[in-house]
Parts: structure tokens; C-alpha cells; sequence
């Protein structure tokens, strides 16, 4: 696998050289099995949830509806907060495991915070698949959700960090790709064990335990980035580390810019304080969007809920899981698009790009090819750059508290999407459609006008390479001191003055959300 020697970067910047290393694509392969677990777990609800006998088990309510004569509001068959509560529990535990995670990636290493991460997942599924009542089932997804936590925490920061530079978009992207195997695995897992009568809902959950297992013997065998070994004090290590990883001796400029950044971040004291600074408002302005865009498209609601949707729009139950593996699995071969031309053609295409494709169908009898269409648009755009493009654009001294935000704010939005949705079916019937693609409307729009390109550009320049050189956001980038004040005017510190954007002298102390409407 080795080969490919050559400088990196693009011109106007440091040039590494880096060749790519059978330890940097094995390690990779086995940190994105987080993604295994988190998209199994995605797919595999709306499969159970839809099967008769877990329903019985546990939501009693909602299979006498099923069964009952409810032609008249079929849309409102599945409208059950505690069947959402099922699922979006998941998500509200990873959005509150992100905050511990933040402090175990930075101080205890990328690699420590993946082997916690498999550690949850284990003890999850074990509870999921043995679960005799509501509150065992919904314990074990709360745990499932801590290691989503922790996992997406550090997976897209350990990619970033030990890939080089010009294949840095599709190593990182290999998350996203098993993302999207997890979920296509659950629904073929679905898809037979629907036909187990009593307990085929139990080996679906259990399953999940493969890809637990593998993230932990990945998190036990992998290396921690050399970033991150620099970050915590251990120079010689991360400099051998990074010998390895780029398999060549010529890598002094890399680990001396490495130990720069790290001097850097270790001078901040309140990293998620920091993240509210006036020269770090352009990255938290566009992780937050991402993920909020991310989110509005309705992907996960349609991956939670594929066979429930299906059975919804008049398909039978095996047609329905049949359907979802369909979708599965375009969305599996659009991802891996995606790692193919992410380098190539850059982010910003590849956003633009998926926003013409949106659902907009109300007949049954194109809904699945409408679905296809808009999974396929959404797996090389919105899915896998909605966590490449947080992770590689916020400096060393924020990285860990901004990526934090990032999943914090992707599990919240996730987390309503998934205890929204069955309702807004139910009320909004085939205009659910309609909502999200206005929603794609918007994002594009945003894209066009504000969002940079990343592509090739070394993880510890996207300041002066990137965020300088904008048009709207270089407003931002005067050079500032440590404290937050702005050199050369005495009067401005930090977040608290903002030439550049009028909103916010009106906001001395809260500027987040704001920042997100400009």
C-alpha cells in the first residue's frame, strides 16, 4: 500500500512530504469502524421498530394500531413519543457524552477516547439484545449514544490528524463510509431476521456487537496521532509517530509546525471560552451551520424510520426492509464518490451539487427512486463533509472543544429530527418533503456565499491560507492577542468588538447563536 511519495500542499504554503503508509491506511481502517457501530445503530432501529414482535414486547400500543383498520390516517400509525424517545435517546446521550469526550481526547489522547468509546458500545448492545422491558431497552441505547459520544468526538480528529495532507478529505471520509455500510449491514440484517418469529429483533440488536468489538481491538492496536502526542508533552514520541505515519526521515518541517500549534494551544487555558473569540467565530459559525444543515435535509429521518416510511407510503413490511436495503446501498456507493473526488473537486462542488436533488414526490410509486436519488445526492455531499470540514479547520488550541460543539450540536439537531419525526408525518403527511427541501434551498445558499474551500490545505494553515483569504470572513483574522483584544485598538477585546459585523457590539458576552444568523 505504500507509495506516492512527493511534496504536499498547494501553492503559497508549507510543503510536506508524505508518503501514503500501510499504518496510516490500516490505522485509519480501524478508527472508522466508529462509524460501523454508529451507522449500524441507525439503520437498525427503523427495522426493529417496524418488526411485530418487538413491538409487542415493548410498544404494545402501537402494534394494535398497526393491525387495526387505520386506512383513513395511515400517516399516524407510528405517531408514539415513546417509540421516538427510542430512538432519539440515543442522541441525546451522545450529545452529553461529547462534553466528557472533549476533555478525554485532548488530555488522554485521540486513541484512549475511541477504546471508551467500543467499551459503551459493548456493554449497550449486550443490554439492548437482552432487554426484557422499556427501561433496559432504552438503558442500553443511552449507552450506545455514550459511545457515539466519545466515538465521533475522536474518530474525524484522529483521521484528519494522521492522514496527509492530499488525501486528507478521503481517509476522513472513510468514517462516513462505514457509516453508511453500518446502516446498509442493519437493514439486510433486518431483512431476515423480520422472518425469525420472538426473538429476530433480539439478534438484529446483538449484532451490533461485531462492530463494537472491532473499534476496541482498533482503539487497542492503533497509534495515537502525533498531534495529539505533541499536544500532551511527549515530543519524541509524536516525532516518531510521525516518522512512521509518513514514511520518510524528511518530516522536520511538519513536527516543528506540530510543536508550534501545540505551544499555542497550550497558552489557552478555557478552550470552549476561546472557541467564542472574534478569530474563531468563522470555524464554530460554519461547524454549527453543517451540522444544523446536515440534519435539515431529513436523512436521518429517513434512515431511522426507512422500512417504517415505506410501510407508511402503502408498501408491505418485506417490501418496506427490501426498499431500505436499496436505499442502503446507495447511499454506501455515493459515499464512496465521495472519498474518490473529495481531493479532487473540493468541498464546496460537492455541497452545491446535492442541492438540486431533493424529495418531492407524494405517489408511492416513485418514492423509492425519489429517496435513492436524494440518499445518493446526500452520501458524497452533506454526509460525509458535514464532519470532514469541522474537523480539519479549527486550529490545535480549539480543536478538541470545537469539535465537541460540533457533535453536540449534530446530536441535538439529530435528536429532534428523530423525536420530531413521526409526528410531522402524521400532520404533515407527503409536506414533510416539501419542508426539507426548502431547507436544501437555504444550505445551498450558504454554501455559495460563505463556505471556503479546504481542499489541500495543511490542517495547521487553514488560518492564513484559508479564513485570511475570504472574502467575508478574512474581517474577522485582524490579528489579535491571547486575551482577545485586537492589536492596534485598545478599546477592542475579543467577541465583544466587531468592526466587521455590526450585531455584534450589541452582544458583549453571547455571541454563538448570533453569529449563526450572519
Amino acid at each position: 500500500m505504500a507509495g506516492g511519495g512527493g511534496m504536499v500542499g498547494s501553492s503559497g504554503g508549507t510543503e510536506f512530504e508524505a508518503k501514503i503508509t500501510p499504518i496510516v491506511v490500516i490505522s485509519c481502517i480501524m478508527a472508522a469502524t466508529g462509524g460501523l457501530m454508529f451507522g449500524y445503530y441507525v439503520g437498525v432501529s427503523g427495522g426493529v421498530t417496524s418488526m411485530d414482535d418487538f413491538l409487542k414486547t415493548f410498544f404494545p400500543v402501537i402494534y394494535r394500531k398497526k393491525q387495526a383498520d387505520y386506512d383513513s390516517n395511515y400517516y399516524c400509525k407510528y405517531d408514539n413519543q415513546g417509540l421516538q424517545l427510542f430512538n432519539s435517546s440515543l442522541y441525546l446521550a451522545g450529545l452529553t457524552a461529547t462534553f466528557f469526550a472533549s476533555y478525554t481526547t485532548r488530555r488522554l489522547g485521540r486513541r484512549f477516547t475511541m477504546l471508551i468509546a467500543g467499551i459503551f458500545f459493548i456493554i449497550g448492545v449486550v443490554l439492548n439484545a437482552a432487554a426484557q422491558d422499556l427501561a433496559m431497552l432504552i438503558a442500553g441505547r443511552i449507552l450506545l449514544g455514550c459511545g457515539v459520544g466519545f466515538a465521533n468526538q475522536a474518530v474525524p480528529l484522529f483521521l484528519s490528524e494522521i492522514a496527509p495532507t492530499r488525501i486528507r478529505g478521503g481517509l476522513n471520509i472513510l468514517f462516513q463510509l462505514n457509516v453508511t455500510i453500518g446502516i446498509l449491514f442493519a437493514n439486510l440484517v433486518n431483512y431476515f431476521t423480520v422472518k425469525i418469529d420472538g426473538w429476530g429483533w433480539r439478534l438484529s440488536l446483538g449484532l451490533a456487537g461485531i462492530p463494537a468489538v472491532l473499534l476496541t481491538i482498533g482503539a487497542l492496536l492503533v497509534v495515537d496521532t502525533p498531534n495529539s502526542l505533541i499536544e500532551r508533552g511527549k515530543l519524541d514520541e509524536g516525532k516518531e509517530v510521525l516518522r512512521k505515519i509518513r514514511g520518510t526521515d524528511k518530516i522536520e518541517p511538519e513536527f516543528l509546525e506540530l510543536v508550534e500549534a501545540s505551544r499555542v494551544a497550550k497558552e489557552v487555558k478555557h478552550p470552549f471560552r476561546n472557541l467564542l473569540m472574534r478569530r474563531n467565530r468563522p470555524q464554530l459559525v460554519i461547524a454549527i451551520a453543517l451540522q444544523i444543515f446536515q440534519q435539515c435535509t431529513g436523512i436521518n429521518a429517513i434512515m431511522f424510520y426507512a422500512p417504517v416510511l415505506f410501510i407508511t407510503l402503502g408498501f408491505g413490511n418485506d417490501a418496506s426492509l427490501y426498499s431500505a436495503v436499496i436505499t442502503g446501498a446507495v447511499n454506501v456507493l455515493s459515499t464512496v464518490v465521495s472519498i474518490y473526488v473529495v481531493d479532487k473537486l473540493g468541498r464546496r462542488i460537492l455541497l452545491l451539487e446535492a442541492g438540486p436533488d431533493n424529495l418531492g414526490s407524494a405517489y408511492a410509486v416513485v418514492v423509492v427512486v425519489m429517496i435513492c436519488t436524494f440518499v445518493s445526492a446526500f452520501a458524497w455531499s452533506w454526509g460525509p463533509l458535514g464532519w470532514l470540514i469541522p474537523s480539519e479547520t479549527f486550529p490545535l488550541e480549539t480543536r478538541s472543544a470545537g469539535q465537541s460543539v460540533t457533535v453536540c450540536v449534530n446530536f441535538l439537531f439529530t435528536f429532534v429530527i428523530a423525536q420530531a419525526f413521526l409526528s410531522m408525518l402524521c400532520h404533515f403527511k407527503y409536506g414533510i418533503f416539501l419542508f426539507f427541501s426548502g431547507w436544501v434551498l437555504i444550505m445551498s445558499i450558504f454554501v455559495i456565499f460563505l463556505m471556503p474551500e479546504t481542499k489541500n490545505v495543511p490542517i495547521e494553515e487553514m488560518t492564513d491560507r484559508v479564513w485570511k483569504q475570504h472574502w467575508f470572513w478574512k474581517r474577522f483574522m485582524e490579528d489579535e492577542t491571547r486575551d482577545g483584544s485586537t492589536k492596534g485598538d485598545g478599546s477592542s477585546r475579543g467577541h465583544e468588538s466587531d468592526k466587521g459585523c455590526w450585531w455584534t457590539r450589541f452582544i458583549p458576552e453571547v455571541s454563538l447563536n448570533f453569529s449563526l444568523s450572519a
